[in-house]
């Protein structure tokens, strides 16, 4: 062990964006995640609904959907303000 700890450091959050190609929202979606991620050090990861079934079967009517975390957070249009909050709090 090198003696370096990561206590007190706040752990790195995750936003993921469930979406499919050629969805305006989508693309919407991902430029205030994009942003918001970028002003607060969270990780993003995207998911294509036309490549998993599962994910198409629970979210195809919801797109593009934001999860933080793995919970949902929300759908169809993301308020930037509201993410920056659920990233920082």
């Amino acid at each position: 062990m090198n003696g370096m700890t990561n206590e007190g450091a706040a752990p790195a959050r995750t936003v993921t964006l469930i979406g499919k190609p050629g969805c305006h929202l989508c693309d919407d979606a991902r430029a205030v995640v994009a942003e918001v991620a970028a002003a607060t050090g969270a990780a993003v990861v995207e998911q294509d609904i036309t490549q998993d079934e599962a994910l198409y079967a629970r979210y195809w009517e919801q797109i593009p959907v934001v999860l933080v975390d793995g919970e949902q957070h929300t759908f169809w249009r993301v308020d930037r303000a509201r993410l920056h909050r659920a990233l920082t709090s």
